[in-house]
């Protein structure tokens, strides 16, 4: 299974391995013109952001992680997600390289860590803990 996950995951870093990664910072909110809603401000609250595809298999087994974490921590967490390969400006704004990435930013906007490939929910809220970013 390990080994399937990994060549599945090599195919998608082919594809985005194509894109220019950009030497600048993301700024907070600039993939609102991904179709993401995020709002005009910087946010309140921590922000967990996925930059992913609905394609790749990794990714897919993301998607119902984000949505549990977006419904459990409402008002308390603001999880986004953008399909790189719909949005290839998004990969190059926010240096992917490998999919699914997972970048967590502070509620003042800051980066304060990323991880590459699948995280599990319970390796989420391990790390936030671990950044000191308290959700409960």
């Amino acid at each position: 299974m390990k080994l399937v996950a990994t060549a599945l995951l090599g195919i998608a870093v082919v594809g985005v391995l194509a894109l220019k990664p950009d030497a600048q910072s993301p700024t907070p909110g600039a993939d609102r013109d991904a179709g993401v809603s995020a709002p005009a401000a910087v946010a309140q609250v921590p922000r967990l952001l996925d930059l992913g595809s609905v394609n790749c298999i990794p990714c897919k087994a993301m998607a119902p992680i984000l949505e549990r974490l977006r419904q459990d921590y409402a008002g308390r967490l603001q999880v986004d997600f953008i399909d790189v390969w719909k949005d290839h400006a998004a990969s190059e704004r926010y240096r992917v390289g490998i999919i699914p990435t997972q970048i967590f930013f502070a509620a003042d906007g800051r980066e304060l860590w990323r991880h590459e490939g699948f995280f599990s929910r319970e390796e989420i809220l391990a790390r936030w803990s671990e950044l000191g970013v308290r959700l409960d």
